[in-house]
């Protein structure tokens, strides 16, 4: 997603009359980088954001919401509906984290953004990302208990151990991108940069440096392969055991009842990384010559799984349905 350093020197065409800094002449913690929204679209970018924004209202919207229905129902005090909480609780942090800039870019026109705001946005996008990573593994593994050894399911998913998985999530997000943000403070910068998105991204602000980047390379590459990488791995190999766990079963009735209980989650993991995969791959063959798509395509890939994940747990789960029919009929019953 990173451009190199030379794309520090595109500030002086985007903004006249701004002096910006060689490598050469370059300070690091006192560099200001530029916000990009859709390259040629400019003029446009408050019809082009109405979109984006309506879809990060209703992600937030959509997962406030079931975060109050599973926080409120006890029939949904269940580890799958809590690791489903989890994950509704990383998608508003995502939201949280990207929001802002797309607002103060799209709407305000402002973007200026200081190094220290930078990669505190950096911190949390990443974060959270790790963070909906582990969340999608642990239900991988709640859906392998379930159908492997439903006897005991029980008894393994209890509300302790639920609760130190996601203590070890959210740890091991802070600790994988805590290098970053710590390492970028020892790269020199043009006093201006322009980045290629709407908010910061590590490989962006390393691809700007001007000095050598090859530890903080290697930082993100290793964070990247160690979560991302390793869970997606993980949830691979879980799926070929469930696999086999239903193709052991003797009636194709059971059979497609258990198939039928990983549809959820299997559709919020592609969700999940198959926009990953698109991004990589436009970054790769076209980023360059279709530089507004590699915007959409970035945004989306922040924006689509907050707001498909609450819906498609609507669509597929029948307890939370009939508990969000319950809220609306008990609101009717009051006003009345």
């Amino acid at each position: 997603m990173g451009g190199d350093a030379s794309s520090g020197a595109m500030g002086g065409q985007l903004l006249p009359g701004i002096t910006v800094f060689s490598c050469n002449t370059s300070a690091s913690g006192h560099s200001t980088f530029l916000l990009t929204g859709f390259p040629g679209l400019e003029a446009s970018h408050h019809w082009v954001s109405i979109p984006i924004n309506l879809i990060s209202v209703v992600s937030i919207l959509g997962n406030s919401i079931m975060l109050f229905l599973i926080r409120t129902d006890p029939a949904l005090h269940q580890p799958m509906y809590i690791f489903l909480s989890m994950l509704a609780a990383s998608d508003l942090g995502l939201c949280a984290s990207t929001f802002p800039t797309m607002v103060r870019l799209f709407w305000l026109g402002v973007r200026e953004l200081p190094f220290e705001l930078c990669a505190a946005q950096m911190f949390f996008i990443h974060a959270f990302t790790y963070v909906e990573s582990g969340v999608l593994l642990a239900m991988a593994f709640d859906r392998f208990v379930a159908i492997r050894d439903p006897l005991h399911y029980a008894s393994i998913l209890t509300h302790s151990a639920m609760a130190k998985v996601g203590a070890a999530i959210l740890v091991r997000a802070v600790l994988f991108n805590l290098p970053g943000p710590i390492l970028l403070r020892c790269l020199l910068f043009p006093q201006i940069s322009v980045l290629s998105h709407c908010y910061c991204l590590h490989c962006d602000l390393v691809g700007l440096a001007c000095s050598d980047t090859q530890v903080n390379s290697l930082v993100g590459l290793v964070s990247i392969l160690l979560s991302l990488g390793f869970d997606s791995s993980l949830i691979m190999l879980s799926y070929a055991l469930i696999l086999q766990t239903v193709l052991s079963i003797a009636s194709p009735g059971e059979r497609l009842k258990a198939l039928n209980t990983c549809v959820s989650h299997l559709c919020i993991v592609i969700i999940f990384y198959l926009p990953k995969l698109g991004l990589s791959v436009l970054h790769r063959v076209g980023k360059h010559s279709y530089p507004a798509l590699a915007v959409l395509m970035a945004n989306l890939h922040f924006l689509v799984p907050p707001f498909m994940n609450p819906i498609v747990y609507c669509i597929k789960s029948k307890q939370i349905r009939q508990c969000l029919l319950k809220c609306f009929q008990q609101k009717r019953v009051d006003v009345s």
